[in-house]
């Protein structure tokens, strides 16, 4: 049976398009169940409810008009349960309901199982039978294993707009992971990385014989390619070495590379895909075998599959030369390159199959205040250059083709942010302070050029955190000392005499260096923060011996230890500083001692608090990763990123103990997350008794309103409420009806 079920699923993906998938799918589960009917029905979730959509055994014409509501008929039920009937006489239940359009009067047995992607209800699955049959266990499991198996392959048609509800009129949404935020209408333009067999996204077809003539037709241009080559190169070459471009022609032929790649297009991969699945399982192969010659032949496959790669994309859009006014830039993996390519007054938003919230790409969004969202693994690529979209950058989605009245809804909530921008704009050199006189510093995080430092300095009490991380991402090497004093004296000088929390080289996660890759099977929980820099203290030597260098004088400087879980780090790092100091001395550079911090982001630190006092001068509390950890929910997995809130009750009580804690110790502590851009957060912040709050420079309009609007007695009250409550949307409405109450709703991103 197994055998019956993967041959189903292949059939199914290598379908030319859905209509021919939902086909192959009820008629190869008719015959593998020996049964009379199977149907599949779809369900709307605008209408909440059930389609027929395709079937084998009962009436034709009956096809995209029986519709019925969850929860009623047979059908309705299995949707409304979320699990099997299996019925023998169908007709005898008391929910049996007939349509004469279906010609269903003539079958007893029913067996009936939800098709589920991620808790949410696609279809039904349907097998029925003249005689009375009860389906047997083998049956049942069958079937379930197969609604499985199909709901991922249904989830992707319905968000790439494959297979698009009877209701619909071609728009088409995804939904990603929120990087940025902000909301843009505009021009999809879709960029190709580079011929790179290791960045070639999973497609699924939607027309296989066109991408075995794109194919074929690549593999043609690099053959002629090669032919040429070896004529230009025949007279200055041996015969031994002309040779090679023979065994280049027999690689291309049919009997070898092509045909492998062909079959997997029909097995369900788009051409790009298949040509990079089966060069790399050649690549492997070749590598690991004894024969010198045939370990050499692996650069050669690897050179022809790039050379085909090229061609092929060719055939997708690739960088424009002019970039049309409201560019959403769409590709498989965003980088920050790209990202300089188009004109900042033509880029409107950023959407990317890969990356994460946390990525260099997305912490410049932010700071740059574009629109951004990341992680949107169903974007169908090819399909999307120079289509309308509307870009939601809070909730994380795409709207490709959007409806009349879709985007004019947008629109107008764009025209409001805008307005609301203009109106928070008139405040922004006010002092963020209470009605009640108490003064909330905010800080701004940094990480980039500081371009923008002379019109936020009156804005700020400084720069709360800077992710030294950014300049280590953009070269192709450990950047050295002096460099380093460079970069850190721009940012110490520009903001002085304000302080500036220069947090050591954070790594590891999702933040990989591209000359120190970091593999690992779950690095979250791996080898990142203080943990790699303690492991390779010439790393962190030089990096501080430059973060001293550059404060010279100016004594601004504060340095942030990330990812610490024992006091043994912060003591082993402590010592590295003050032999920095030391040998600085020693050179003739005399330096003051900073202020030391360390990041309260993984849950162990909550509970060494007094421990970790006697030995750092502040606490910084990294909400993002702290939710993270404490809800055990990786936020840039679009899974389960709907888990991850800050606002959970969980999240806010570890909080709230962390500021009273602290108050205790008498250590000062700030927050640098999204928390603390959010207004809401910040109140709420505010009033557990942090002593600052750090955010990215767009967030700092909203905030600063938000504070200046509330008395901090209030704010306390707010938390008091907050704090009894059991579920984060129990939070969530909570917040959104006080700030209502306090005329503030205005403040807070739109919501569903």
């Amino acid at each position: 049976m197994l055998e019956v079920l993967r041959r189903i699923i292949q059939e199914v993906n290598g379908a030319r398009n859905l209509d021919v998938a939902l086909s192959t799918m009820v008629r190869r589960i008719r015959k593998a169940m020996r049964t009379d009917v199977c149907s599949f029905y779809l369900h709307d979730a605008e209408l909440d409810q059930l389609v027929l959509m395709e079937t084998i055994g009962l009436r034709t014409q009956a096809v995209g008009h029986v519709t019925l509501p969850r929860g009623e008929g047979l059908v309705g039920l299995v949707a409304s349960r979320e699990e099997p009937l299996n019925l023998e006489d169908a007709q005898a239940h008391p929910q049996f309901r007939y349509f004469e359009a279906t010609g269903e009067e003539r079958y007893s047995s029913f067996l009936g199982v939800p098709i589920i992607h991620q808790r949410r209800t696609l279809g039904v699955l349907v097998v029925q039978q003249a005689e009375k049959r009860r389906y047997d266990e083998e049956d049942e499991a069958f079937l379930v294993t197969m609604a499985a198996q199909l709901a991922g392959v249904l989830a992707h048609a319905l968000a790439t707009g494959s297979l698009t509800r009877p209701s619909l009129d071609g728009q088409a949404m995804f939904t990603g992971v929120a990087a940025s935020p902000g909301m843009a209408i505009g021009e999809a333009v879709v960029i190709a990385p580079p011929a790179d067999l290791n960045s070639v996204p999973d497609l699924i077809p939607t027309d296989v014989d066109f991408e075995i003539t794109r194919l074929r037709e690549a593999i043609g241009r690099v053959r002629e390619e090669i032919r040429a080559a070896g004529e230009r190169l025949a007279n200055r070459i041996s015969a031994q070495e002309l040779a090679l471009f023979e065994v280049y022609q027999q690689m291309l032929g049919e009997a070898a590379l092509s045909q492998e790649v062909v079959k997997r297009i029909r097995e369900g991969q788009w051409a790009p895909g298949a040509l990079a699945d089966v060069v790399r399982r050649h690549v492997q192969y070749l590598e690991r075998v004894d024969d010198d010659y045939l370990r050499e032949r692996a650069a050669d496959v690897r050179d022809l599959g790039r050379r085909v790669l090229a061609h092929l994309q060719e055939d997708t859009p690739q960088t424009p030369d002019v970039y049309p006014d409201g560019t959403i830039l769409v590709g498989d993996e965003i980088s920050v390159a790209m990202l300089g390519e188009v004109p900042r007054d033509k880029l409107a938003g950023l959407v990317s199959v890969r990356g994460s919230s946390t990525s260099h790409v997305a912490i410049i969004a932010r700071a740059m205040g574009i629109p951004t969202v990341l992680g949107m693994v169903d974007l169908p690529l090819p399909r999307l250059g120079g289509a309308r979209v509307v870009l939601d950058g809070h909730r994380g989605r795409l709207f490709v083709r959007p409806g009349a009245e879709l985007e004019s809804h947008y629109q107008s909530l764009i025209a409001e942010e805008r307005a609301l921008a203009e109106v928070l704009e008139h405040e922004q050199d006010l002092p963020s302070r209470t009605p009640d006189g108490h003064d909330m510093p905010l800080m701004v995080n940094t990480g980039l050029a500081v371009e923008a430092a002379a019109s936020l300095k009156s804005r700020i009490g400084g720069v709360g955190l800077y992710r030294t991380e950014v300049p280590f991402m953009i070269t192709e090497r450990f950047p050295g000392e002096q460099e380093q004093t460079r970069l850190y004296r721009e940012q110490l000088e520009s903001f002085a005499p304000l302080p500036v929390v220069m947090r050591t080289l954070d790594i590891g996660g999702d933040k990989d260096l591209p000359y120190f890759p970091i593999e690992e099977a779950n690095p979250f929980l791996g080898w990142r923060g203080i943990r790699v820099t303690l492991d390779h203290p010439e790393v962190l030597m030089v990096q501080l011996r430059a973060m001293l260098r550059a404060s010279q004088g100016l004594d601004n400087l504060q340095v942030l230890l990330p990812m610490v879980t024992n006091v043994d780090e912060v003591d082993d790092a402590l010592k590295l500083l003050d032999r920095a100091i030391l040998e600085l001395g020693e050179e003739g550079v005399t330096v003051n001692r900073p202020r030391v911090g360390v990041m309260l982001e993984v849950p162990a630190t909550l509970y060494q608090l007094d421990a970790l006092a006697e030995r750092v001068d502040f606490f910084s509390v990294g909400s993002n990763d702290l939710t993270q950890y404490l809800l055990a929910v990786d936020r840039n997995n679009p899974r389960v990123a709907g888990l991850y809130d800050a606002c959970h009750p969980a999240v806010l009580s570890a909080m709230a103990r962390l500021a009273e804690e602290s108050a205790a110790l008498k250590m000062p502590i700030s927050v640098c997350g999204e928390l603390a851009g959010d207004p809401a957060g910040a109140l709420l912040l505010m009033g557990m008794g942090f002593n600052s709050l750090s955010m990215n420079a767009p967030s700092l309009p909203r905030v600063r309103a938000a504070i200046r609007r509330v008395p901090l007695e209030a704010a306390r009250q707010l938390v008091e409420e907050t704090l009894r409550l059991d579920s984060p949307a129990a939070v969530r409405r909570h917040l959104n009806a006080q700030l209502g109450e306090w005329q503030l709703a205005h403040l807070l991103p739109p919501r569903d």
